[in-house]
Order: C-alpha cells, then structure tokens, then sequence
C-alpha cells in the first residue's frame, strides 16, 4: 500500500451517483458502452480529504488501473506517463477536481472495470476503489430510442391516436464518443415529406444525448406507415448505423375511394370505401333503403382491416329518375356518394378493351379511305392520258412504223422524233356489206377508226397496203346522197 493511500470498503451504489467516505468521494458512471474503433469518454469528478487541498496543484496526475488489488501491474493510463496500454487524456482539470477522461481508438482491450487515483504533491495518493466504472466494447452502436407523443406525453406504441391530434415522434440515443456526433435521421415506408428538428441535451446521468423530434398532425395518410429513426456514426474508419421504428395508427371517419355502375338488363353497382374502425356500407334506392330480397342481391367483400367492398345488383325496372346511394359509416362519422341511374352507361368505366376495339376501328375506316381516294385519282389520271394521246393511232396487228394523223396534237419534243414528210401509200376500202349494191346514206355512216402504218422504203408494194377506216363524222358532209336511175 502506497503511503498517504486509503482504502475504504462500501457497498457499490446506484449509477452516476458519488459515494462519500470521509472527505473523500468520487462520481462515476456505473457502466459505459464503448464502439469499437472509435473513442470513450468517462464523465468524473472527485473530492479530497480538505487537509490535502494545498497538495492538489496543476502538476497532479490521474491515474487508471484495471484492478483494485493488483494496483502496480494493472495500470493501464497515467496522465503524466503515456508508456501505458491506453492513449488519451484528462479532459478536466485535475485541479478543479474533474477527472473527465477519454480514450482513444477503443479495441476489446478496452473491457473492463476502471478504477481511479489522484496523484499529488507531498502525501495526497488516493485510490478511489469505492466506486468504479465498467466499460464494455460493442462492435455495433444500440439503437436509438423512439417515442410517440401526444400534447407532450407519451403515447403507447399500440395505442391509436385520432385524426387531427397533434403528435410528435421523438428518437434519441446516446452519444457514443467519436471523431464527430453522430446523426440522426427520419424516413418512413410511404415517403411522407418529414420536418424534424434535431438537438443534442444532458440526460438525467449527465450524458451527452442526441434528440429528433418529428411533429405532424395526425391524417388517415399516414395509418400504417412505419417510421425509421437511423442513427449514424462517422468513424475513422468506416461508418456505422443503427435503426428503430414506430408505426403509426390513426382512427379516421370513413371515406368512398370508388363508386361506379354498370347497367344492362341488370344494374350491378360497387362502392368500396375506408376508415378506421373498418366502415360497413349501406345502399339507398331514390331515398329508400335497399337490402337482400327477391329483385335485390347485396355482397361484401373484405379488402383489409379498414378497407370494405360492396356490390348491388338491381334486376328490376328502373326509371332514369332513379337515384342510387352509398352510405359508409364508422364511430367516427361517415361518408355518402350518389349517382343518377340516367347517367349509367352500359359501363361507366371503359376499360382498355374498348379503348383499343375504338381505335383498330377508326384506324380501318381511314385506311379505307385513303384507298378509294387513291384508285379515284388514279383513274382520273388515266382519263386524262387517255384524252391526251387520243389522236395518236396504232393497229397492234400490223407491225411497223407508225404514222400520225396529227403533227398538231403532238408536243415539240415529239414532232422532232417525227418530222413531216410526204408518204405514199395505196389504201384499200372495203365495203361492209358487199350483199347490197345500194349506195348507203351519209347517215347511216358509223364512225369508225384505224391506224395507218407505213412501211420503210423498198417494201413491196402489197406489203405497204393500209387499211384507212374514214371518220364518218367527217364525210357527211362530202358525201351527199345520188339520185337513183329512176329518178333521172
């Protein structure tokens, strides 16, 4: 034992909570969780005996060891000596009595409990083996803690809040020793826009917390929806994180998400509607209540916990003044929708089907179209051409060079390829009707048309026959009828 030194044995008392004996004390914090890889701080402060008080000077030094009885071989921090296991340093002043201390890079040699010593001028050595702290090495930091609070007081975690209260989630933690705080953050599973605030405070045993308050008015939007407090810490090496959670229930007046109708021979209606407590449904015919019977068929069907489907069916007569009402109620309140039966189409919502049968028809419609406007101009254009090229004459069962009646109809272009020149030909007319010797009137001409072909020069002379058939039309007037033999 160290002169000066005194031991004193008590009970262990409660965390954070300084033991006297005598003059002299010391307050520690029962236990501390260290992260891995990261540092410790021990919050401490102590007291001596008032007979040593000119011996505590600037030049005083704290001591850690490991175990009380083997003092000399467990030392494992002296603040004036740093050939020990553990690297850090007295943050307080020794001499103001705080012996707040921190520890570097925290590895599982860490673990353990610490006792503290004074060391100072003439006879002031102490070891405070009264109260002592545990440090315990984590590899993950613990989760935040989350609170639902309602006009400031807590809520329980499966109690239901109504819709319109004014709440706030709250996530604190700890603030385990590192480089930087760490930081807290909010998200839920329906990524709802969040406003927090954050702040750092003393808890009750003098510890550094982190706090993120969540304020909101409650709405049936957010019934179910879980939210996710994330703590995170900046190591120097690497980050870690760690998360809680609350869901929140909200009680809420019920309220229609869909109301639609099909009418043909039967009209067949759905309501679906929510609330929480679940709603139930009830239907109303021009004012009067509809329920099961001979000409009316109701059936439900449960989608969840707050969500219900009705349907109607409606096999007899209705006017196009009938009206027909969805009426959802819960304890909260309620909520009604109503629809003309005039308005029913034989299906008031078009489903996709519909849509594209419409659009493959309009699209056939105009292809059609386009089709007979086409042939239309494309038999126009053949008129034409056929109008142009009129007086250009060939017999397909000659061969040879063609002759053109009309130099004029021909365009400069073409009159080049042909130019004029003086053909003879011997032309052969033969009459139709070789049975009759009477000369036929003029008006009894028909018009008829033939090609006149020439041959190259040196053809014989049967070879360059051509057939000529006259124009009718233009011989009427040459052609004036002969008296016959009796007349003269």
């Amino acid at each position: 034992m160290f002169a000066g030194e005194h031991h004193y044995i008590v009970p262990p008392e409660t965390h954070l909570k300084g033991v006297c004996c005598g003059d002299w004390s010391i307050s520690l914090p029962e236990k501390i969780e260290a992260l891995s890889g990261s540092c410790v701080t021990i919050n401490c402060t102590f007291d001596i005996n008032n007979k040593y008080d000119k011996d505590l000077t600037d030049s005083a030094a704290g001591v850690w060891s490991k175990d009380e009885h083997q003092y000399n071989n467990n030392i494992v921090f002296n603040s004036s000596n740093s050939n020990f296991p553990f690297k850090g340093e007295i943050t307080g002043k020794l001499k103001n009595k705080n012996c707040t201390t921190i520890f570097y890079n925290v590895t599982p040699n860490h673990k353990g409990t610490l006792y503290f010593r004074i060391e100072g001028n003439g006879g002031l050595k102490y070891t405070y083996t009264q109260q002592s702290v545990l440090i315990d090495v984590i590899d993950f930091p613990p989760k935040p803690t989350v609170q639902m609070l309602k006009d400031q007081m807590e809520v329980e975690v499966q109690e239901e809040v109504l819709e319109g209260s004014s709440m706030c989630l709250r996530c604190s933690a700890k603030t385990l020793c590192s480089s930087s705080p760490p930081t807290l953050t909010w998200s839920s599973t329906d990524r709802l826009h969040l406003n927090e605030s954050s702040r750092l405070q003393l808890d009750q045993q003098k510890q550094t917390e982190i706090i993120s308050d969540l304020n909101f008015t409650a709405t049936h939007l957010q019934h179910g929806v879980t939210f996710i407090c994330t703590i995170t810490y900046q190591l120097q090496q690497r980050n870690t994180t760690a998360h809680n959670n609350i869901t929140l229930r909200v009680q809420y007046a019920p309220k229609i998400s869909l109301f639609s109708c099909n009418r043909t021979d039967v009209t067949v209606c759905l309501c679906e509607a929510h609330g929480n407590p679940s709603p139930k449904v009830e239907w109303f015919l021009s004012g009067r209540p509809v329920s099961n019977s001979t000409n009316t068929s109701i059936s439900e069907e449960r989608l969840s916990s707050t969500d219900l489907r009705s349907f109607i069916s409606l096999h007899q007569s209705l006017t196009h003044t009938d009206t027909l009402q969805c009426v959802t109620i819960n304890t909260h309140g309620n909520a009604s929708q109503q629809i003309q039966l005039q308005y029913c189409s034989h299906e008031i919502s078009f489903s996709l089907f519909s849509v594209l049968m419409g659009a493959a028809i309009g699209a056939s419609l105009m292809m059609i179209l386009c089709v007979i406007k086409h042939l239309f101009k494309r038999k126009h254009s053949q008129k034409r051409q056929e109008a142009t090229t009129g007086s250009i004459l060939t017999n397909e069962e000659h061969e040879g060079e063609s002759v053109y009646a009309n130099r004029a109809e021909l365009s400069p272009a073409e009159a080049a390829n042909y130019p004029e020149s003086l053909h003879y030909s011997s032309i052969h007319f033969t009459n139709t009707h070789t049975e009759s010797e009477e000369i036929m009137d003029a008006s009894s001409l028909t018009a008829e048309y033939a090609a006149v072909h020439h041959y190259p020069a040196g053809a014989s002379e049967s070879s360059t026959d051509a057939q000529v058939i006259v124009n009718a039309e233009e011989l009427k007037e040459e052609v004036k009828p002969k008296k016959s033999d009796q007349d003269l």
